[in-house]
C-alpha cells in the first residue's frame, strides 16, 4: 500500500463551501463513468455525496485508521477555508473504509474528495477542494457537476458462488458451535460472501437510490467500490456528544404484519438472541469508556425493524471527556471501538482467530469502519454491512457479503436462512430474485 505522508501534499487544501439551492436525489448527482470512485453517506434524504480526489492516503497494519486520521488531521490544519454555509459536513471533509482485519492486505483508505455535495435539514451546500496557493472562483454547481447521464438499472446479473457453498458455510458453522460449547469463545460472528456478475459495469448510482429508497433508516454509503446500506452507527461525534447503535440478534420478515409484530416479540424474549446482543452492547461500553465523560446505555434493547429482517437495538450515548483539540476525533472513536463483539465476537482475541481460520477467505473491508470525518473532528462512522465491492479488476462484478452471530445455541440451517436474509438488500438492489 502507498501512504501520503503530510509533507508529500506540499501545497495547502483550498476548500470553498457555498450554499446551492435544493439539488434533489444526492446520489443521482454522481458521475456514472466511475463506479469506484462515487463517496456517499445518507440517511433520510440528507448526507452527502462526493466524487474526484483532491488527497488521499492508503493505511495497512494494526494503526491505519490512527495514521489516516493524522495525516487528514494535518491537511486540516494547514488547509484555507471559506464556509458560508457552517453545518456538519461542510468545510473539509474526507470518505474513509478500513478492513475488517489488521492483517488483511486490503488495508484502509482515507480520500479528500475534490466535490462535495450535502444537504442537512433544508439546506444545500456545494464543497470544492483544491490544492494551491490561493483561492479560486466562487464554486458553481453547474460547472462542477459531471455531464448529466441517465440512471442506468443494472443488465443480465447473475449470482455466483462464494468462498463457501452453503453446505460449507453451514458445516463451518457447526464447528464454530462445537468451538464454544467447549469454552473457547463465547460467540464468533461468521461471515458469508457470493458473487454477482452483470452484462456491462454497475452504476453505482441505481444501487445507492434503490437501496436508499427501501431502507432508508440506514446509513447507504459508497467509498472505494464498496457500496452498501448499514443499520449498525459504530459512532457518530458530534461537538463533543458520541452515539452509537449497536445490533445484534436478528430474525427474518414474513412479509405479513400481524406474523412479524409476533416474531418481534419472539425476538426480544429470545435467550439466544438476547445473549448475543448482550455481548455487543458489553464490548462496545467497555471499550467507548475511556472517552466518556457521562454515558447512557439502556438495560433493556428495542427492536428495529427493516424491510428484510428485524434486530435487536441498542442506541448508546456519550458525551466525550475531552473537548477542543484534545478530543479524539471520530475516526479515532471508530479505531478505539473496532471491533466490537457485533462484527467479531468475544472475548475479541480468540474470536478473531477462530473467524480466520473459519471462513475460508479475507473479508476485506466488509464489517470494518465506514464512513466521512470532518477537519473538526466530527463525523460518522458506520460499520460496513449489507454491502457489495466492485471488483478492482471488472467492473461488472461485485462480491457481495453478510454476517451471523454465532454463540452456542445456534442452529447451522438457521444461521444460512439468516445470511440469505441479509443478502437480500445488495441483491435486490442489483434486480437479483
Amino acid at each position: 500500500m502507498t501512504e501520503l505522508a503530510p509533507s508529500d501534499v506540499a501545497d495547502p487544501l483550498v476548500v470553498r463551501t457555498v450554499a446551492v439551492p435544493d439539488v434533489g436525489p444526492l446520489a443521482d448527482l454522481l458521475p456514472h463513468d466511475d463506479p469506484r470512485g462515487a463517496m456517499s453517506w445518507i440517511r433520510r434524504g440528507d448526507g452527502l455525496v462526493a466524487w474526484g480526489e483532491a488527497a488521499r492516503t492508503d493505511v495497512a497494519g494494526p494503526d491505519r485508521m490512527a495514521r489516516a486520521d493524522a495525516w487528514f488531521a494535518d491537511l486540516g490544519r494547514r488547509a484555507v477555508v471559506r464556509d458560508e454555509v457552517g453545518v456538519r459536513g461542510t468545510g473539509a471533509v474526507a470518505f474513509g473504509s478500513f478492513s475488517f482485519s489488521p492483517d488483511s492486505p486490503a488495508g484502509g483508505s482515507l480520500v479528500v474528495p475534490r466535490v462535495v455535495i450535502g444537504r442537512r435539514d433544508g439546506v444545500s451546500w456545494l464543497t470544492t477542494i483544491e490544492t494551491g496557493a490561493r483561492v479560486g472562483p466562487r464554486p458553481s454547481l453547474a460547472r462542477e457537476r459531471s455531464a448529466a447521464a441517465p440512471v442506468r438499472e443494472p443488465r443480465g446479473v447473475r449470482s455466483l458462488a462464494g468462498a463457501l457453498e452453503p453446505a460449507a458455510w453451514r458445516r463451518a458453522v457447526a464447528d464454530v458451535v462445537a468451538r464454544i460449547r467447549a469454552g473457547e469463545a463465547a460467540k464468533v460472528v461468521l461471515a458469508r460472501d457470493s458473487w454477482a456478475s452483470a452484462d456491462e459495469p454497475v452504476d453505482v448510482r441505481s444501487l445507492l437510490r434503490r437501496l436508499a429508497g427501501d431502507y432508508d433508516s440506514c446509513w447507504t454509503f459508497a467509498v472505494d467500490g464498496l457500496v452498501g446500506a448499514t443499520p449498525e452507527l459504530l459512532v457518530r461525534r458530534e461537538r463533543g456528544l458520541v452515539a452509537s447503535r449497536v445490533l445484534a440478534g436478528t430474525i427474518r420478515r414474513t412479509g405479513d404484519d400481524d406474523a412479524d409484530l409476533a416474531r418481534a416479540a419472539t425476538l426480544a424474549r429470545s435467550s439466544k438472541d438476547l445473549e448475543e446482543h448482550e455481548f455487543a452492547v458489553s464490548s462496545l461500553a467497555a471499550a467507548l469508556a475511556p472517552f466518556a465523560a457521562t454515558a447512557n446505555v439502556p438495560e433493556v434493547p428495542s427492536v428495529l425493524h427493516l424491510p428484510n429482517v428485524m434486530h435487536l437495538a441498542t442506541d448508546v450515548t456519550a458525551v466525550l471527556d475531552e473537548v477542543g483539540d484534545e478530543a479524539p476525533s471520530s475516526l479515532a472513536l471508530a479505531a478505539a471501538l473496532h471491533p466490537t463483539a457485533a462484527v467479531c465476537g468475544t472475548p475479541t482475541d480468540v474470536a478473531a482467530r477462530i473467524i480466520a481460520e473459519a471462513e475460508g477467505m479475507d473479508r476485506g473491508r466488509y464489517a470494518g469502519p465506514v464512513g466521512w470525518l470532518g477537519a473538526d473532528g466530527d463525523g460518522e462512522w458506520g460499520i460496513a454491512l449489507r454491502c457489495a465491492e466492485v471488483s478492482t479488476d471488472d467492473p461488472r462484478r461485485l462480491r457481495l457479503f453478510a454476517g451471523c452471530g454465532i454463540v452456542a445455541a445456534s442452529d447451522p440451517v438457521a444461521e444460512l436462512a439468516e445470511s440469505e436474509a441479509k443478502l437480500v438488500p445488495v441483491r435486490s438492489a442489483l434486480g437479483i430474485g
